[in-house]
């Protein structure tokens, strides 16, 4: 049985993930899917663009945060333009056979502008030649400042996203308003779509699962992550990844026992999706 058809009941699924230049978030990546269940491997942009195939063995892909080249020409825009010419088609085979894929805050804003997000409507194969269009950004904050803090976030209940299935449940009403909170660090984190329409369609079919309580930038109402059609392409400006034990939450010591006997937000994320990808293939 091939590596790319292969039963993951009874192994590791293997995830990607994709660094670049000016990325200083990966090593959280890794983690994050390793404590998942996953096996990872930290691979350069370079070395995936002379090789794209190699993409083909993988299972989870993940475009981590960080300031990528820079951000010299804006945030996310180089790697992003690479990965559009170099890596599309090999992403459409794997997007096709239905691989989760995340991007954490400057992973999100390449996302947006290879296309990635929010994708073809439901229903539709992701086009296998070209990447489809941008039509949502990320662009400077409503008060051009740089915010690295803790934020309040609510997640959507009838979403079709699998990275945030699991997080409604794991956190009843009474310990939702402690446990989702997330860190946020970025300077171009405002969410903005290219027609009116987007925002209301996206929030309407459930994919936009996570939005701001307490809008740090300015993002049309409030989003603050969306997801693809299927619900296994994801991104968001906060950073899971950085939220994968208690003793990282801003008052972790006063937080009740019964919800530190619980994973932390950043795991159930990355678990969600490792489960999941253990039945791609089957």
């Amino acid at each position: 049985m091939s590596e790319r058809t292969r039963d993951l009941s009874g192994s590791k699924p293997r995830a990607l993930v994709l660094r670049a230049p000016g990325t200083n978030c990966d090593t959280e990546m890794c983690r994050a899917f390793e404590l998942a269940g996953a096996s990872v491997d930290l691979v350069h942009l370079d070395a995936a663009c002379a090789k794209p195939d190699r993409i083909d063995a993988f299972d989870l892909v993940g475009f981590p945060g960080g300031f990528s080249y820079g951000d010299d020409v804006a945030s996310g825009r180089i790697y992003a333009m690479r990965v559009r010419e170099h890596l599309y088609l090999a992403l459409a085979r794997a997007l096709n056979r239905g691989v989760p894929m995340i991007g954490a805050c400057n992973g999100f804003q390449v996302m947006v502008q290879i296309g990635l997000l929010p994708g073809p409507d439901a229903d539709q194969p992701w086009p296998s030649n070209v990447p489809p269009s941008q039509s949502v950004a990320l662009t400077d904050n409503r008060d051009s400042r740089f915010h690295d803090e803790w934020v309040r976030v609510a997640i959507a209940a009838d979403s079709p996203c699998i990275w945030t299935s699991g997080l409604l449940a794991e956190y009843p009403d009474e310990l939702a308003e402690l446990a989702l909170r997330m860190p946020i660090a970025h300077g171009e984190g405002r969410f903005v779509a290219s027609s009116p329409t987007i925002a209301n369609d996206l929030i309407a079919q459930g994919r936009a699962p996570v939005r701001y309580i307490d809008d740090p930038n300015g993002s049309e109402s409030a989003i603050a992550g969306i997801c693809d059609a299927t619900g296994r392409v994801f991104g968001l400006m906060p950073h899971p990844e950085r939220f994968l034990d208690w003793t990282r939450h801003p008052y972790w010591t006063r937080l009740p026992k019964a919800l530190l006997k619980k994973p932390a937000p950043g795991h159930v994320i990355f678990r969600s999706a490792v489960e999941a990808a253990k039945l791609v293939g089957r």
